[in-house]
């Protein structure tokens, strides 16, 4: 089940293909959905499914084989890189610091953005506080820093550029409990406070459930369903992804 479109969507993907490596097989084929703000979007689906491929297609990491992709009625296509980023901010499961100490690369956002250092700095402050990064953790570098601690600077410095969209693989998967609760109330707090849209891949269903309005259920590079969260039947939801990563295992033995 598809549902049926509102009027004035922040995002509109239409009729969206993405062919893989060569052009032998397409990772997406033929996606279309709308994307109003303030949504919080669980994008799930098996392994392989091309949950991570959509989210670079929104941030134009990659560009579409096939059909359109809209920002605000505008063809992403047409907006430069710079300018979409600026509003659409997109975390992958392996952050990098770049060579930077973690202040460095929290601030560096925001640098690029030719804030001044004293907004700079009121945000830097503001969201160290919020997501509890230790002062002394503000000096170390990449190597310095476990995979957990990496994932929550990276979570900090997409948060610091307070973007209209914020596209998120997998955010907490490195966290422990106590920091990825923290982490998804803020997340939804900021989409309550500054209607933030939120399109994030999960994989843990209990979260997606608990944290998303409307679910995004992708197999074999098609969109299945697409159902406010409230209506998707979790349980059989579950079983089938089960079943699919099974199938996919027994493949490669």
């Amino acid at each position: 089940m598809i549902l049926t479109s509102r009027n004035n969507p922040q995002l509109r993907v239409d009729g969206v293909s993405l062919a893989a490596p060569l052009g032998l097989s397409y990772l997406l084929q033929n996606i279309s959905f709308e994307v109003f703000s303030g949504e919080r979007i669980a994008i799930l689906g098996p392994s392989g499914s091309g949950k991570t491929s959509l989210l670079r297609l929104l941030n134009r990491l990659r560009e579409t084989t096939k059909g359109t992709i809209y920002l605000e009625e505008r063809d992403l296509r047409k907006i430069t890189v710079i300018q979409l980023r600026q509003q659409v901010t997109l975390l992958l499961q392996e952050p990098k610091l770049l060579g930077m100490t973690v202040g460095e690369a929290i601030a560096y956002p925001l640098v690029l953005r030719r804030l001044e250092q004293p907004q700079i700095q009121e945000r830097l402050a503001y969201w160290i506080e919020q997501l509890r990064i230790p002062q002394d953790w503000l000096g170390r570098t990449e190597v310095q820093l476990s995979a957990g601690e990496r994932q929550l600077v990276a979570i900090a410095r997409a948060l610091v550029i307070q973007p209209k969209i914020l596209l998120l693989d997998e955010p907490t998967s490195a966290l422990d409990v106590g920091r990825g609760a923290l982490v998804l109330n803020l997340l939804k707090q900021l989409q309550e406070r500054e209607q933030t849209t939120i399109l994030m891949v999960e994989r843990q269903l209990e979260q997606a459930q608990e944290f998303c309005t409307r679910v995004l259920h992708l197999q074999q590079g098609q969109l299945i369903q697409d159902l406010p969260a409230t209506q998707v039947d979790w349980l059989q939801l579950r079983e089938n992804l089960v079943e699919l990563e099974r199938l996919a295992a027994e493949e490669w033995e």
